[in-house]
């Protein structure tokens, strides 16, 4: 919950007070306005600071805090939060093996999941990137329906690396 100032700690001159009905009270300065919170012995909160003058509401702090804090909850339970998940090939993959490693990276991209692809050359595999590079180029082709490169295929190392998106 973002910094929100109560009653004293309120520092504007002049404020637009709204009652703790929702119904606009008016514009008063702010010890007029701290009294008319009083009578209603409630607190005067700062709702809306970027605006001339500044509008506070009437209304008791601690629901106030306890009802942002659920938003923010709420708000937070309907957030997907997307995964980076990897998978490592290599360039001497046999047909059966890169179909298996093919359905799991369709599966990552349908639950809308990014997935980076590592190929690892070993020993002298490097001298022969083209291989690797064809086996990328078949991948590509074969998730052109679920997925989108993020990031073109570079070396890293001994590695070439490919991150796939969801469509």
């Amino acid at each position: 919950m973002k910094y929100v100032r109560v009653n004293e700690r309120i520092t504007a001159k002049t404020l637009r007070v709204i009652g703790p009905e929702g119904e606009q009270l008016g514009v008063f300065p702010r010890d007029i306005a701290l009294k008319k919170a009083e009578d209603f012995d409630m607190d005067l909160v700062e709702v809306a600071p970027q605006a001339n003058p500044p509008v506070c509401r009437v209304i008791d702090f601690a629901k106030y805090k306890y009802d942002q804090k659920k938003r923010e909850r709420e708000l937070k339970k309907h957030q997907k939060q997307s995964q980076l998940k990897e998978v490592r090939i290599s360039p001497r993959i046999d047909n059966h093996d890169y179909e298996v490693k093919l359905k799991r990276i369709k599966e990552f991209l349908e639950k809308k999941h990014k997935v980076r692809v590592r190929m690892w050359f070993k020993g002298r595999e490097i001298t022969h990137k083209e291989i690797g590079s064809r086996l990328i180029d078949k991948l590509l082709k074969d998730i052109d329906k679920v997925g989108r490169v993020d990031r073109e295929p570079h070396m890293l190392g001994k590695t070439m690396v490919l991150i796939l998106s969801p469509r």
